[in-house]
């Protein structure tokens, strides 16, 4: 009686937090709206991109000047920097080669503005590594785009989710109202002297069992709504209702049988491969010289930013690290083995991904069979409810056989609903697995 009670409680406390909660029906093309405006996994997948983008835009610097400005003051006795300080100001004289004052200088102020450019010519190995982040940008984009289409995918399948549990707890709601008739006229065939008290408390058990399986068909919609609401990056308590119950989906083509290379996914990991390629030969090329150019303008006084007396520098320098020891080789060898595991991983990804399609299909197939017997087997175990629900009315059938008949026939409306969701996920599964 304790359980009873517990589980009575139980039951109206969660039918009372569903009714205090806001039911606001959606259709699922409002679901896709909100979740390409506002889904956090999305705006992530394009950040991805931005950093992507930010390293290729650093590599704007194989070709654009590097421009530095600097002010710099001194005071200082050294007599070299004393000397050379003077010589740049303009201001030697005669005096100031006087041994005695060569060799200890008074004070002496400098102040020097310095403005410097240089200028990439020739950089073959910062080429490649500008190809190799372009490429991989690519490979961003591509793969912003898959992580668009997977969301979509989880859209059908938390759409349809959420329309499978409005269905069960339509089935248990409608199993608990059939249950209660059968408790009432067992209550007046045992009043009448019909029925035992025994089958009496089994039919009250069987009221219990539904209102436990209602309740839990309710925290499953709650659920069901609150990843959908996840998904759309809504942090509002509202329980979703769909704008239309679930049914049969007969939208599936014949596909290929082979997954397609140009699926946006696949030609990700393939650039991705690509960009390692390029940053292998990048790392190749560090074993040429490279060619700048660089110059200079500079301004120089003994007064804080003044330009008494100036002077330039231009020039070009040919570089060629003939040895560091053995790092670029090391590192070299590091790229190489990158870009034979990308290789690999990209040939294990294509495998994998026709594993699932292959999987997907025969999903789709068992379940289309699986749809037309569990169709079948609802429609029968109705029948026999039917019949067996008038025998017991008329006193003709035992308590026990109509029981075990109400509860397959709610098994079999569960396995139903539960088929026809595996029958429309495997059609949204096939699709998302076969789009370029």
């Amino acid at each position: 009686m304790k359980r009873l009670y517990s589980l009575t409680v139980g039951f109206l406390s969660l039918a009372s937090l569903l009714h205090a909660q806001e039911i606001i029906q959606i259709s699922k093309a409002d679901v896709l709206n909100r979740v390409v405006e506002d889904n956090q996994t999305i705006k992530i997948s394009q950040e991805d991109f931005n950093v992507a983008k930010g390293d290729y835009r650093q590599t704007n610097a194989i070709f654009l000047p590097n421009i530095s400005v600097s002010h710099t003051g001194i005071s200082t006795t050294n007599p070299l920097m004393a000397f050379g300080s003077k010589l740049n100001q303009g201001i030697l004289t005669t005096a100031d080669f006087d041994p005695t004052l060569l060799n200890n200088p008074n004070q002496t102020q400098n102040f020097a503005t310095l403005i410097e450019v240089k200028q990439p010519i020739i950089n073959v190995d910062g080429f490649l590594q500008r190809k190799a982040a372009k490429t991989k940008m690519q490979a961003m984009t591509l793969q912003t785009e898959r992580t668009s289409d997977y969301l979509i995918f989880e859209v059908d399948k938390a759409y349809m989710q959420l329309q499978l549990a409005y269905r069960l707890v339509d089935v248990m709601e409608k199993a608990l109202e059939a249950a209660e008739s059968n408790k009432q006229l067992a209550d007046n065939s045992f009043k009448q002297g019909y029925l035992q008290r025994a089958d009496v408390l089994a039919v009250e058990v069987r009221v219990t069992e539904i209102k436990n399986q209602l309740q839990s068909a309710k925290s499953n919609l709650a659920n069901a709504s609150n990843y959908l609401s996840f998904l759309m990056n809504d942090n509002n308590n509202i329980i979703y209702k769909p704008s239309d119950s679930l049914a049969i989906n007969n939208s599936y083509s014949e596909v290929p049988s082979q997954v397609s290379v140009e699926r946006s996914d696949i030609k990700a990991m393939q650039l991705a491969s690509n960009a390692y390629e390029s940053m292998h030969k990048a790392d190749n090329m560090t074993f040429l010289p490279t060619l700048n150019a660089f110059g200079s303008y500079e301004l120089y006084d003994d007064a804080i930013f003044q330009g008494g007396a100036n002077g330039y520098v231009v020039g070009a320098q040919l570089s060629w690290t003939v040895l560091d020891g053995t790092k670029r080789f090391g590192k070299a060898q590091k790229s190489r083995a990158e870009y034979e595991k990308s290789k690999l991983q990209y040939e294990q990804y294509v495998s994998q991904s026709q594993l699932e399609l292959n999987k997907a299909k025969r999903m789709f197939i068992d379940a289309e069979n699986k749809l037309q017997l569990s169709k079948l087997a609802m429609e029968q175990s109705q029948e026999s409810l039917r019949i067996r629900t008038n025998r017991f009315e008329e006193g003709l059938e035992k308590t026990s056989d109509l029981l075990m008949t109400e509860t397959q026939f709610a098994q079999k409306q569960l396995e139903y609903y539960q088929t026809i969701f595996e029958y429309n996920y495997a059609q949204a599964y096939l699709q998302f697995l076969t789009k370029a």
